[in-house]
């Protein structure tokens, strides 16, 4: 459980019989037990889904239970996620499996922390009801077992909530289940402008088309900023249809998401995006796709010449706005603004991409970089920077080409000789990517980790000269260096976190709780409540095994997790095989 999550709604830690309250929690929180009050719906639902509208979707495996009003006034709906069947399961069995309610419940949790809006989870409870999943769809099922989290937000109303009313489309010939139904905009509507964005509602109560332009402004600005603060910390959504994207723009439904390890901008973390629609540097242009499809979905209530011109003025400028201000932050640049900050940050990507830089833990170590220019220091840095950079046998896993050259000769020539056909089953960018993989491969062939350490080196004293410069020019502007130097590195430790959820500390917890054990659960998600701190002391400290009544093999498992890297390393060599889909 997650105990600020759950106060969010009055619950508190439980005094007295631990046991007895957990086991209480369970039996609401699994959906066993129904709470007082509570009348479960599921929520109906369109999406654009890779770009092609999918029709009528809904909560295939989520419970709306009802609405909460927390002890500060504030209202949270709350729904189980894998319950079991819902009227919108379709062919699933709307059941959730242990791995990925696991991601789901830190994910959820990491976000809050990281001050990144999201939907929380409350609890994580798991089952001995086992179902059967094909995890990477390659004829290999297992069983696994059922698991239900509490999810907890102001509202789970999504863009993809407003396209029930889309008529056929032009594409795929689906349309929604109420196509016609205006009433039904106007009411829902009414219901998330007067209850999510009041102070619009206020200010517009008797102009609805005015009223519904501001709030298309609203969720167009916070849209832009919540994916400029994802772009910042390296976090990938992975599917973002219209049908996952929150219409007060949070963070919702985590699925294959992941936090970039070694920078890569084209870094995919669905392993089912076979065309990278969803990759890391297409989200801010995704997002915008997907505020269009909410404006087709608003008309005739919100006229499209007016959504569409909101959206070409405000989308663009807020991210960028946004964007550049969080990057400010992580380096430490707090008393002046540059046109050409957006240049050294760029340069700052360009180089960690050259080097196969790990994107958290480089932007942690230059809070630590002295802006004295000091050939010692300046070396010493360099070591710790360079040892953050993928190595010689890192990066030849990631350059590993990925077809059979015969099946590649092949694309080639159908390419030339047949592209209609071609373009059925292959794309130009899968084959660019393969023949770039090929020319990246055989280079590292020649390279020696001699070589590449210099050449790292060469790349991080060229950036940091240029960031020192630009330092000096912030020094230079105050009286007080030492109280400048001071905020500087306070700003940077608050928003360069030492700790995320990467996949293979997800991949641990995981692995240690099929086995019984859900202490690294506990740990993982407690170091995730102080992404920001030094927090190696409690976070690696290994709750006592024998008090969690764990089996041998339990035990066992909880034995290699206390020998395993910090959870602040980047990630080793076998996290590179971890495939999410």
């Amino acid at each position: 459980m997650s105990l600020p999550a759950l106060a969010l709604l009055g619950l508190e830690a439980p005094v007295g019989d631990r046991e007895a309250a957990e086991a209480e929690a369970a039996l609401y929180f699994s959906g066993n037990r129904l709470l007082a009050g509570s009348e479960p719906a599921a929520h109906c639902y369109c999406g654009h889904q890779f770009g092609s509208f999918a029709g009528q979707l809904g909560d295939g495996a989520a419970m709306y239970l009802g609405e909460v009003l927390g002890p500060r006034g504030e209202r949270w709906e709350i729904q189980l996620k894998g319950a079991g069947l819902t009227p919108f399961s379709r062919q699933a069995d709307g059941r959730k499996v242990l791995r990925s309610s696991i991601r789901e419940f830190l994910c959820s949790e990491a976000m809050f922390h990281l001050g990144i809006p999201t939907t929380r989870a409350g609890t994580c409870v798991t089952s001995d009801s086992k179902v059967i999943r094909d995890i990477f769809y390659d004829g290999n099922p297992k069983n696994e077992r059922c698991t239900v989290v509490l999810r907890i937000a102001s509202t789970f109303i999504r863009f993809g909530s407003f396209e029930i009313f889309k008529p056929p489309d032009e594409y795929t010939g689906r349309k929604g289940p109420s196509v016609n139904r205006n009433d039904i905009r106007i009411q829902m509507l009414d219901y998330v402008i007067s209850t999510f964005y009041p102070e619009i509602q206020e200010a517009y109560s008797d102009n609805s088309v005015q009223r519904n332009a501001a709030f298309f402004k609203e969720i167009t600005k916070r849209t832009a900023r919540l994916v400029a603060e994802w772009q910042c910390v390296g976090f990938c959504h992975g599917v973002l249809n219209t049908d996952n994207m929150s219409i007060v723009g949070l963070t919702i439904d985590y699925g294959p998401f992941g936090f970039m390890d070694r920078y890569d901008p084209e870094h995919i973390c669905n392993g089912s995006d076979n065309t990278g629609r969803y990759a890391y540097n297409k989200q801010p242009e995704i997002c915008k796709w997907n505020l269009g499809k909410l404006a087709e979905a608003l008309v005739p209530e919100l006229p499209l010449e007016i959504s569409e011109l909101i959206l070409e003025e405000e989308y663009d400028a807020e991210f960028e706005k946004h964007y550049l201000q969080k990057m400010r932050k992580k380096l430490g640049l707090i008393q002046l603004e540059f046109e050409e900050d957006s240049k050294l940050v760029a340069e700052l990507l360009e180089t960690m991409h050259l080097t196969g830089g790990d994107f958290t833990n480089i932007f942690y170590l230059l809070s630590s970089f002295s802006v004295h220019s000091d050939p010692s220091k300046l070396e010493d840095f360099l070591e710790k920077v360079t040892s953050q950079c993928a190595s010689l046998e890192e990066l030849k896993v990631a350059f590993k080409p990925q077809m059979d050259p015969r099946q590649l000769s092949m694309m080639l020539m159908l390419a030339q000789s047949n592209p209609q056909l071609f373009a059925l089953i292959g794309t130009k960018d899968n084959i660019n990517k393969e023949l770039e993989r090929i020319e990246q491969f055989s280079k590292l062939q020649q390279l020696t980790a001699d070589d590449l350490l210099s050449r790292n080196k060469r790349h991080w004293k060229e950036w940091l000269e240029k960031y020192r410069v630009r330092l000096q020019k912030e020094m230079e502007s105050v009286s007080d260096a030492d109280a400048w130097n001071a905020d500087h590195v306070k700003v940077m430790n608050s928003n360069n976190p030492k700790y995320i959820l990467r996949n293979y500390i997800a991949q641990n917890a995981i692995e240690a709780a099929e086995n019984g054990d859900f202490s690294e659960v506990r740990n993982v998600l407690k170091l995730l409540e102080n992404p920001f701190q030094e927090a190696e002391s409690f976070g690696e400290v290994k709750e006592d095994v024998e008090e969690e009544g764990a089996t041998a093999t339990a035990a066992a498992c909880a034995q290699e997790t206390s020998s395993r890297l910090p959870y602040c390393s980047k990630p080793p060599l076998w996290a590179s095989e971890l495939c999410v889909t």
